[in-house]
């Protein structure tokens, strides 16, 4: 997940991979039951709104299939517009089987909310599609198991996009939803990726976590940090407050964090949240900072001038000597040791340059 520009105006919302597929799965029984085509389908959502979607549907004697055209709103999701689909047919088993169709992926490490080698369908979508076929059998009186086999065209490029692979989640993306509610922009899908990389590194015996804002960061960090499992990575994004959040009162006694200088900037004055939207970096703070370490005033009051945090190497030589970004990395420091006691923490700041300073001895 990225973050982009929001648009103006009211922003619509959307349905998520888990609605959609409940959807599906309704409307597949239903022909399946009734051996005519459905069109639309009503669902109801874990909070009680009742929605309704249009969908495809063929069908034999023995099984029916639904695709649904998921709309995300206006919220930037890389399944905006993908094919959702289900595949339905009975069994004799009397229950109600989620079987993995293409382009849903595969659970292939513990520490997710669903086991090793079951399709990554979560839990309230599976409960969304358990309560409609319910509902059906009993207005039907059909005492029978059925399969449900939920599928994504191209689910397993559109994976690609995602970080499934990073917490064992292999060939096709999630299905996904607590509410069947896309908010646009909304953060909480990006949060419930850090707890769940989190809890799928512990799940597999890390101790030691690498934390940091994104891809760029992160590549050049796996390189010094060679010895660690992938998903012992994990992307806090804009997130720093949710995410040693999740690491206080962990297992996880080693914590390395590398952050870019805008980021720190921020993080050093306290703010946990580094969106443009949410937080900026305080010239002041910064200027005050400096003179802490016992610059002169020329060497400061470029400081004010600064369009961009970064630029500060422009001012003070971006090496592990320079007392600016000592004082910088310990006031970050400071921050995050306060959440998480207990934990030994490094940080790592990081220039426009890919170039890494180690302050691991605060």
């Amino acid at each position: 997940m990225s973050l982009q520009a929001i648009p103006e105006g009211p922003l619509r919302t959307g349905y998520t991979t888990g609605a959609c597929a409940t959807a599906c799965t309704k409307a597949a029984l239903l022909a399946l039951i009734q051996q005519k085509n459905i069109q639309e389908i009503e669902i109801t959502l874990p909070l009680g709104e009742k929605v309704t979607f249009s969908v495809n549907c063929s069908f034999t004697a023995e099984q029916a299939t639904c695709t649904t055209i998921k709309d995300a709103g206006d919220d930037p999701d890389v399944t905006h517009g993908a094919t959702i689909g289900s595949t339905i047919s009975f069994n004799t088993s009397g229950e109600v089987k989620f079987l993995r169709g293409e382009g849903v992926g595969l659970v292939t490490l513990p520490g997710l909310a669903i086991s090793v080698g079951e399709p990554a369908i979560n839990p309230v979508p599976r409960k969304m599609m358990t309560d409609a076929v319910h509902f059906l059998t009993h207005q039907y009186k059909i005492n029978k198991g059925v399969d449900i086999k939920v599928f994504v065209v191209n689910g397993e490029e559109i994976a690609k996009k995602t970080l499934n692979s990073r917490i064992g989640i292999l060939g096709g993306i999630s299905i996904l939803g607590t509410t069947g509610i896309v908010k646009p922009f909304s953060a909480s899908a990006y949060i419930a990726s850090i707890t769940q990389g989190i809890d799928v590194a512990m799940a597999n015996g890390c101790t030691e976590i690498v934390i940091n804002s994104g891809g760029r960061s992160e590549n050049i960090l796996r390189k010094r940090f060679a010895h660690l499992p992938e998903f012992a990575f994990i992307q806090y994004g804009n997130w720093i407050g949710e995410t040693l959040d999740k690491i206080k009162g962990s297992s996880l006694r080693t914590v390395t964090m590398g952050i870019m200088l805008g980021k720190a900037a921020k993080l050093a004055q306290g703010e946990l949240d580094t969106h443009s939207g949410k937080s900026s970096w305080d010239k002041q703070f910064i200027y005050d900072l400096a003179k802490e370490c016992g610059y002169s005033d020329e060497q400061c009051l470029p400081i004010l001038d600064l369009n961009m945090a970064r630029r500060l190497t422009e001012i003070f030589d971006f090496t592990e000597d320079e007392p600016f970004f000592k004082k910088l990395a310990e006031r970050c420091y400071t921050v995050c040791a306060a959440i998480i006691p207990g934990v030994q923490l490094q940080i790592l700041l990081i220039d426009a340059n890919d170039t890494i300073l180690n302050f691991s001895m605060l």
